[in-house]
């Protein structure tokens, strides 16, 4: 279990991370999420003792990481799958960490299996693809058989498959028990992946919570109709909707109604005699929630892309 109390880090005047209070339990995968500068990076690196926190506190099973006296062990992170020397093989690099960590020489054959690098284990790591970093930086943080594990985005690189890979892999470590934390950009891999999530920004908690509760909590929640006569039923909704009811035209036939209950669109449709064919909630996305409750943190924001306007060649048609 990883746990952070009041965490914070300061450099100079600007505030990484404000006062960080979360748990992160085995069993789960939990995601954390957060936009570019909401202070992600320096929170991993603080939970793995890589810097040190200005106030509050973070542990690993209940010690901070530099006392653990296995390190490898019992807590595997992959940060930057690139950080190998070039000349190495995947097999040395992995061997060399295994030798200086107490890790018996059969552990590498093993990982290197799992994460698919056994015909090329010889090869020097400079020429590998991303995606073959990725796995090598993978395989490293299986090395010990810890029980955290620790990615940040894991499927850089990654081609389809090996993202299907990945994620069946991270939840099948939080299946044995294991305490998986997951940062990633990919809002539809998370959506997949995660079970629990924890979203920061500007340094602060947004959410701790399930990955089903944080959808549920964007107000992109509607009710999707699907009737032939969408006129009927929108004018119903308007008069006796209320303030708060729409109804908005999706596609011909397909109406999205926020506002009320599926119960309560059902009882105005069979008051005015409106013949439905679906009536089912809409499910906001992960990637909607995400833009809806983390707007007010993001440090940075470009301007709507405009369609550029053809070059005058001084010729008219």
């Amino acid at each position: 279990m990883i746990e952070a109390r009041g965490l914070t880090k300061r450099y100079g005047p600007t505030i990484a991370v404000d006062g960080l209070s979360f748990r992160i339990c085995p069993g789960l995968v939990t995601g954390f999420l957060g936009p570019n500068g909401a202070g992600k990076t320096t929170t991993i690196r603080l939970i793995l003792g890589l810097d040190y926190p200005t106030a509050g506190t973070v542990t690993v099973n209940g010690e901070p990481y530099p006392l653990l006296a296995s390190p490898m062990r019992e807590v595997g992170a992959l940060l930057d799958a690139k950080a190998v020397p070039g000349g190495r093989s995947a097999r040395s690099h992995l061997l060399s960490l295994a030798q200086t960590n107490g890790i018996p020489r059969r552990r590498v054959d093993e990982v290197l299996g799992i994460v698919g690098l056994s015909d090329v284990a010889g090869k020097r790591s400079k020429g590998y693809s991303l995606g073959m970093s990725q796995r090598l930086g993978i395989a490293a943080t299986l090395l010990g058989d810890p029980q955290i594990l620790v990615f940040d985005e894991p499927v850089n690189g990654l081609d389809p498959e090996g993202i299907l890979w990945i994620r069946t892999l991270m939840r099948s470590l939080a299946a044995e028990g294991r305490t998986v934390f997951v940062s990633s950009h990919l809002m539809s891999e998370m959506e997949h992946t995660a079970d629990h999530v924890i979203v920061i920004g500007r340094g602060r908690l947004i959410a701790d919570c399930s990955m089903a509760e944080f959808i549920a909590r964007s107000s992109g929640q509607a009710i999707v109709v699907r009737t032939p006569q969408p006129d009927a039923l929108a004018r119903a909704v308007a008069v006796a909707g209320g303030a708060s009811a729409r109804a908005a035209d999706t596609e011909p036939g397909e109406l999205e109604v926020s506002g009320l209950t599926e119960e309560r669109i059902g009882d105005l449709a069979f008051a005015h005699g409106v013949r439905l064919h679906h009536l089912a909630p809409s499910r906001a996305s992960l990637e909607q929630a995400f833009m809806e409750l983390t707007a007010d943190s993001v440090e940075y924001y470009a301007g709507r892309p405009e369609a550029r306007r053809p070059a005058y060649t001084g010729m008219e048609n």
